[in-house]
């Protein structure tokens, strides 16, 4: 059986197993540290590694999960991840009571309204809905209350807030809806491709940077960002994305091009939403995940890069 003979599922069970099988090395590496380094500062490294490596089980595991229950599953999934991450935005975010009209809408109307959008294939007004009707909308429920105090300030708040947790990650299980002639039930391995190529653009510029970074790449926004880091995730990166390119309807040249697009605009993602966090004068988004701080601090990269990966799969393969 060759990688092109495989059914959907074939080719989802290879590419967990596959990831389950590094993170069982990574968990035996993890231990070992473990066993070797009992103090110091090399301890604490240690611990923040295999707190990490925990998280990334926990992860892996509810995403294998919700595939293994279908696109209903999936869907549910990043609506509540959505949710997760709007919440951590605006615990960060000043608001008053004049807002909380908008932020109800925001969470119990505009999200769930967007992934039913997704759920029932409505493309047309799922790209439209909230960068057009909630932009329109929800100033006026803020403007409703008659205060005018930072007005532009907080509706402009809650609206990139919308945008950047709902509607950009809501591009991720809008991959499902892709009609690709050829690639029919096999629109979930897209989502598969997109979160391996940006997780994986995570770690490998966390992992060259700490091997060979020595120039700051923007100190102000993100000190541990490394020139070296990021053309050394980069580049690994697109070269994961072209080892995968079995599992999408691309060449090996077309996935290449792909993953560096998505590696390069998680990259800025991450750049942005660290701009956000500095102005907030936090480190993280939150406490929600061991090791990796809150959902947004997890998602930062994907916001960027789920939509444009999206557009450019839509307009260029589906007819």
């Amino acid at each position: 059986m060759t990688v092109q003979t495989m059914t959907a599922n074939e080719q989802a069970l290879a590419v967990f197993g596959g990831v389950g099988g590094v993170l069982l090395v990574a968990s035996a590496v993890g231990y070992a540290l473990h066993r070797r380094f009992r103090e110091g500062a090399a301890r604490a490294v240690v611990e923040n590694l295999n707190s990490r490596i925990k998280a990334w089980w926990v992860m892996v595991l509810l995403v294998g999960a919700a595939f293994l229950a279908g696109q209903g599953a999936v869907i549910g999934l990043f609506a509540f991840v959505s949710f997760v991450a709007l919440r951590e935005f605006f615990t960060l975010t000043p608001t008053r009571r004049g807002d909380h009209r908008a932020l109800f809408a925001s969470f119990f109307v505009a999200l769930p309204l967007q992934y039913a959008l997704i759920a029932t294939d409505w493309y047309g007004l799922f790209s439209v809905f909230l960068p057009v009707y909630a932009f329109l909308f929800l100033p006026i429920l803020s403007a409703s209350a008659e205060d005018t105090r930072d007005f532009m300030r907080r509706a402009a708040e809650t609206q990139w807030g919308l945008m950047i947790c709902v509607y950009c990650i809501s591009h991720v299980p809008a991959l499902l809806t892709l009609r690709i002639p050829g690639y029919q039930s096999r629109s979930a391995l897209l989502v598969v491709f997109l979160i391996l190529v940006v997780q994986g653009s995570d770690v490998l510029q966390y992992t060259w940077g700490k091997l060979f970074g020595r120039r700051k790449i923007a100190p102000l926004l993100s000190p541990s960002k490394t020139l070296e880091g990021f053309v050394g995730g980069v580049v690994s990166a697109t070269a994961l994305g072209a080892a995968l390119w079995w599992i999408t309807p691309f060449t090996v040249g077309q996935a290449a091009g792909m993953a560096l697009v998505v590696a390069l605009m998680g990259f800025l993602g991450g750049l942005v939403m660290s701009a956000i966090k500095r102005d907030r004068g936090v480190k993280d988004w939150g406490r929600l995940i061991e090791g990796h701080g809150g959902m947004l601090d997890r998602l930062d990269s994907v916001c960027f890069s789920a939509p444009v990966f999206f557009h450019l799969t839509r307009y260029f393969f589906v007819p």
